[in-house]
């Protein structure tokens, strides 16, 4: 008995034992499990000797049965010592562009269940500079689309109905990320992804369907990342994007992989890299030129902007968000993928407003925030109103500047986002220059049990 499968042995036994289920408990919730993925599992007696040689030592469970082992006893793969950071690292913490859809598949596969079972290293990861230029060029100089030479398990047939299920239920995860922010749901999401949708990938399809599949699991994934983003799971939302740009690559949808490259470069103006955040804006047009729309050019031009404000450079940054309003003037929603018509006036109105604050025209940016305001979109409004308070900080008004952010605050009591966290730190910060008055106190006093003010305190 080896000193690694030991541990192990012992923690299977006390995360079954603390359910207080018998064996036999624990071989039928892993057989419910298994059904539910499709999979057909050997008989009792052939699953109870399986448990019984895990818990005395005798093996270790492979990674099919460990994945259903954290799911029945809710507890992850590390809890169980399933995971072995010597074996996994490689694999898990590359930050490459996949080179085939079958290497994105198995990529995104892992990811989710690393993800799901709470793989710290993971978790904690950092991004890299170098696979976003690595991804841009990649993806800019591809071939045509590939498809999966052949299904991982012929077993799991997949329509056009599966795909449209997988659609309907990334758009209402989305909703929820939209109002709730993104560390409300996204553990369920990736529980989503890891149980129902890696078994459609590794499926049985014509190629028509797996051009959809592709690219509405790309939606989904850069989902995913947007979600891993606003946690500020920083690594890992990054390596969530780079398989969600080679999917929409795989599914023929060069518009989706152009908004991918565009979520990059927002990820990479928040962390401080700005001119990748801006080549990245620039490849995202240059990507999709043939295809392009108004509203998703307009996107694109606006987050070059953003990098460009961070920079210091005033013109160019005016230059692209005029480029931005001109394409946004031009757009026709009937013409538009439906995931883009949320970049109205009012999104862009927002990104002009975090320019003209990081150019220091502080005016200009209280103007562009309160045309900011969609009503619809909680994080969003919140974020305008949070560069609407740091504006009028900007322009000497703190007493105005504390009367919204205490506005931002209440619109923010339901929203679970280590991003909104960090706006509010960055206004606390600034705040402090402005010295003890008594509006300050009584914005502190105001403040003081809001959640994610106390969170800002912490991150301070």
């Amino acid at each position: 008995m080896t000193s690694e499968v030991q541990p192990r042995a012992v923690l299977v036994q006390a995360a079954r034992k603390g359910r207080g289920w018998s064996q036999s408990r624990l071989v039928s919730e892993l057989r419910r499990l298994a059904a539910h993925r499709g999979q057909a599992l050997p008989s009792d007696t052939n699953v109870k000797r399986r448990v019984a040689s895990w818990e005395n030592g005798h093996s270790s469970p492979d990674e099919f049965y460990g994945t259903l082992l954290c799911e029945a006893l809710d507890v992850t793969a590390a809890q169980l010592g399933l995971i072995s950071p010597t074996t996994q690292d490689g694999h898990l913490l590359e930050t490459r562009y996949p080179p085939s859809p079958e290497s994105a598949i198995s990529a995104v596969d892992q990811l989710w269940r690393a993800d799901l079972n709470g793989y710290e290293p993971l978790l904690l990861s950092e991004t890299s500079a170098a696979a976003w230029s690595e991804a841009s060029l990649r993806w800019l100089v591809a071939p045509e689309p590939a498809f999966p030479a052949e299904p991982v398990d012929g077993r799991v047939r997949v329509g056009l109905s599966d795909v449209a299920t997988v659609k309907t239920t990334s758009e209402m995860f989305a909703t929820l990320d939209d109002r709730f922010g993104g560390e409300h749901a996204r553990h369920a999401v990736i529980h989503y992804l890891s149980r129902d949708v890696a078994p459609l990938l590794k499926g049985q399809y014509k190629e028509s369907v797996g051009r959809a599949l592709f690219s509405t699991v790309a939606e989904a994934t850069l989902l995913a990342g947007w979600m891993a983003y606003d946690s500020c799971h920083h690594g890992l939302a990054q390596r969530y994007f780079l398989q969600a740009l080679r999917l929409a690559q795989d599914g023929d949808d060069r518009r989706l992989a152009g908004s991918i490259l565009s979520a990059m470069s927002h990820q990479a103006t928040f962390l401080g890299k700005y001119t990748e955040a801006a080549t990245l804006a620039r490849a995202a047009r240059m990507g999709i030129s043939g295809v392009a729309t108004p509203t998703l050019m307009a996107q694109f031009h606006a987050m070059e902007a953003r990098a460009l404000a961070r920079t210091g450079d005033r013109q160019a940054c005016e230059t692209a968000l005029a480029e931005a309003a001109s394409a946004l003037e031009r757009r026709n929603d009937t013409h538009e993928p439906e995931w883009i018509t949320y970049f109205d006036e009012a999104e862009l109105a927002a990104e002009a407003a975090h320019c003209f604050r990081d150019v220091n025209s502080a005016r200009r940016a209280v103007a562009n925030a309160e045309n900011a305001m969609s009503g619809s979109h909680v994080r969003s409004d919140f974020f305008a109103t949070m560069v609407l308070a740091d504006a009028h900080l900007r322009a000497g008004d703190a007493e105005e500047a504390c009367r919204v952010a205490l506005d931002a605050l209440d619109l923010g009591e339901q929203l679970e986002s280590a991003r909104c966290v960090s706006y509010l730190a960055e206004f606390r910060q600034h705040l402090g220059s402005v010295g003890e008055t008594a509006f300050v106190r009584d914005f502190h006093d105001e403040a003081a049990d809001h959640r994610l003010w106390i969170a800002a305190g912490r991150a301070a």
